[in-house]
């Protein structure tokens, strides 16, 4: 290690971002003398939108500023539940994380899909034109600058996922309010309103429905319904045991 450097300390919940030696206590960083402590802290490998306070010889600074040689600095991770001001709790979810849209969509939470691979500039400009928030296991996408907000997505596991968003960002849930296809908002329908949808056995099992109001797309509890409800209740379940 060569020129000047500060001591470094990162939350437990950020050892996944850091290299195994600067999991356990502090350990030195090189600065420049130019580039602020956010700056730096992204250098190490941990997201911006994953950090929540930055101490400094144990006063709290801001992303903005510039580390002195031998300062002290603690990075530690968000609060939960997260605060994110400025705008309606919304999400935006990368292609890789179509099963936690489709959960989240069927919770009642507001959330956009992109289903293909726009690429992060694109992503990150939808991000900050329609002030929602980015999940992504893509960390480069998290560090652009022009994201509205953004959260990393630890976990591979869609359960896992979910449980982790509900956790960090508690977002009211009003399950099977919205269409899981397009996150369009569902309505009562009728069965003839919604019959060109329906096979044989539907018409005959069935007398309740709902209707995407944007995409036209059918819903009645057919025969995955119990496992859905499952999802949902689960996540009700935490929801009331965090209360």
């Amino acid at each position: 290690m060569n020129g000047p450097a500060i001591h470094v300390e990162f939350g437990p919940d950020l050892a996944v971002f850091v290299p195994s030696e600067r999991r356990r206590g502090a350990t030195p960083v090189t600065i420049d003398g130019v580039s602020t402590l956010g700056h730096v802290v992204e250098s190490t490998g941990v997201p911006l939108t994953e950090v929540g306070t930055l101490r400094v010889n144990g006063r709290e600074v801001p992303t903005s500023y510039i580390p002195s040689a031998g300062d002290s600095v603690e990075v530690r991770s968000v609060e939960r539940p997260q605060q994110v001001p400025g705008a309606p709790l919304r999400f935006l979810l990368d292609v890789h994380l179509g099963t936690l849209a489709r959960r989240l969509r069927l919770l009642g939470v507001d959330t956009a899909y992109e289903s293909t691979d726009i690429g992060d500039p694109a992503l990150a400009a939808r991000s900050a034109a329609e002030k929602r928030v980015m999940l992504s296991r893509d960390r480069g996408l998290l560090r652009r600058r022009e994201l509205w907000a953004g959260a990393y997505i630890y976990s591979t596991h869609p359960e896992d996922q979910l449980r982790d968003v509900l956790d960090r960002f508690a977002p009211e849930l009003r399950p099977w309010t919205r269409c899981t296809a397009c996150n369009g908002l569902l309505e009562e329908a009728t069965k003839e309103e919604v019959a060109a949808q329906l096979k044989g056995g539907t018409k005959r099992s069935y007398d309740v429905f709902a209707q995407c109001t944007e995409c036209g797309r059918a819903y009645w509890k057919g025969a995955h319904h119990d496992q859905l409800e499952a999802v949902v209740e689960r996540a009700l379940s935490m929801r009331t045991q965090g209360d």
